[in-house]
């Protein structure tokens, strides 16, 4: 089995940016090599409620929907969704000033990108 490097970007809900506080809500992971991006998530509705009660939670889910479309290079993605994975992967880990908001970037070597994803998502988001 050949061994690939991988990229990952936990993604984080931030209710209130002035409170420095967030909830890890999903994962995304790039495999150059094996022209892999996926996101997968999971939505504690009952633990963001908590942080924040004012948090829109359907917004939140609409935004990880968002995120998803550019991974598939379907339409929920918009624009973002036509550029090269390289391309949507840079534009998916850059900080924004949004209740969604991506940790920093990092990496690892995987012979199963996909089976990673779910490691990923159960240690940081599960």
């Amino acid at each position: 089995m050949t061994r690939r490097s991988y990229q990952y970007v936990v993604l984080r809900c931030v209710p209130r940016v002035d409170r420095e506080e967030f909830l890890n809500v999903g994962v995304l992971v790039y495999c150059e090599a094996d022209g892999y991006l996926e996101a997968a998530w999971q939505v504690d509705r009952e633990r963001l409620l908590s942080l924040d009660p004012r948090v829109d939670v359907d917004q939140l889910c609409e935004a990880l929907s968002f995120v998803d479309g550019v991974c598939a290079g379907d339409e929920r993605g918009g624009e973002a969704s036509r550029a090269p994975l390289g391309t949507r992967f840079g534009f998916l880990k850059a900080p924004r000033s949004t209740v969604l908001q991506p940790g920093p970037v990092h990496g690892g070597v995987t012979t199963d990108p996909a089976r990673e994803l779910e490691r990923l998502l159960e240690r940081f988001v599960g």
